[in-house]
């Protein structure tokens, strides 16, 4: 969620009008609109004390990166020798290779 959104949600989760957490923020409601549009970068203070005006609190929370890539295959490879992975390459490659022209021929682009 964008800090836009999340100051957008918590402002109407607390019923509030834009005009109405302005003046909460000592702050006009034009500024509260550009805090509330798309691609504003806010600091982190000025979200928490928007939120904090809708009632709610920011809380940060770092969580463990998940790699978008199978390690054991990574590990897999490695064990190999490089006669072997280079094979193995050349394996795939000619697999991909007949997908792509099987998919060409459905397609009717080659003859």
């Amino acid at each position: 969620m964008t800090p836009a959104d999340l100051i957008r949600t918590s402002r109407l989760a607390a019923g509030l009008t834009q005009a109405e957490l302005a003046s909460r923020l000592d702050t006009t409601q034009p500024a509260i609109a550009r805090l509330e549009s798309a691609g504003s970068n806010p600091r982190i203070g000025t979200v928490e004390r928007a939120l904090s005006a809708c009632g709610r609190q920011l809380s940060l929370q770092a969580r463990p990166h998940r790699p978008s890539i199978d390690d054991t295959l990574v590990a897999q490879r490695l064990r190999l020798s490089p006669a072997d992975r280079i094979k193995s390459f050349e394996r795939n490659y000619a697999n991909v290779r007949e997908l792509a022209l099987a998919g060409a021929r459905s397609r009717g682009e080659l003859a």
